[in-house]
């Protein structure tokens, strides 16, 4: 059974990893869907599709690594044709791992199962949040897997963030 995941991972963080292997645990593969995909560095969406797909796969394990194949999800201004260019995008799948009532509605109106993901420290846990706390200087690093944080240690993620 496939499922799909998206999210913006804006950076990866460990609630996100506590997403991946939630919905691993209920699927043999994962199709893990970077949205926003098409977006230009800006506030809300500072890191490429490419740098985000780098963190992941720098955070997660080989075991993982097996089970999961990332794509890149464009933004479109219409939700129902956002799903439509999904469908050309991503392998057939079963089962969506969604929050998003929007989406959960158009995927139900399918016949495609649609499974909540758990949140963890929601509050902690946002990528504003942990943006936010990099660029003013505070303890950000215990919010993400070491993958993500070397990541953003290494590509300056402090001066890229204060600079958008």
């Amino acid at each position: 059974m496939n499922g799909l995941l998206i999210g913006r991972f804006q950076p990866f963080h460990l609630g996100h990893l506590e997403a991946l292997r939630f919905a691993l645990s209920k699927v043999d593969k994962l199709w893990v869907g970077l949205g926003s995909s098409n977006k230009s560095p800006e506030k809300n969406n500072p890191f490429s599709a490419e740098e985000r797909k780098e963190m992941i796969l720098s955070s997660i394990d080989d075991s993982m690594k097996e089970k999961i194949s990332i794509y890149f999800i464009p933004d479109l201004d219409n939700h129902v044709k956002w799903i439509e260019k999904i469908d050309t995008i991503v392998p057939e799948f079963d089962i969506v791992f969604s929050n998003d009532e929007l989406t959960n509605h158009l995927y139900s109106k399918r016949d495609i199962q649609v499974v909540p993901i758990p949140f963890l420290k929601r509050n902690e846990l946002s990528g504003t949040n942990i943006r936010d706390l990099i660029i003013g200087d505070q303890n950000w690093n215990v919010l993400v897997p070491k993958g993500t944080e070397n990541f953003l240690i290494n590509h300056n993620a402090k001066e890229r963030l204060k600079n958008l």
